[in-house]
């Protein structure tokens, strides 16, 4: 994954933390799209951050594009297909 400054991953927070962050950079500066990029449990939060962002706060957003796909991540017992979501949220 690569280190886009409008790209936020999610992860184990609660999904109000990643809320507060999508806020946070389309109030900062002239940004027109924000990434949610999440891979496996936390896909949940990542499709709950984006619908609660554009249900209840920025409601003029809309959902550009949504990928989902897998990766392989090597491990010490062998290899594991994980899914990867990445929705693009645009003003």
């Amino acid at each position: 994954m690569s280190k886009d400054p409008n790209t936020i991953y999610v992860g184990t927070k609660p999904a109000m933390s990643y809320v507060l962050a999508v806020i946070t950079h389309f109030n900062s500066s002239d940004v027109k799209e924000v990434s949610l990029k999440a891979r496996g449990r936390a896909i949940t939060t990542a499709v709950d951050t984006a619908e609660i962002v554009c249900r209840k706060f920025l409601k003029e957003l809309k959902t550009k594009k949504i990928t989902i796909g897998t990766e392989e991540m090597q491990r010490e017992d062998g290899t594991r297909n994980v899914s990867t979501i990445e929705i693009k949220l645009k003003r």
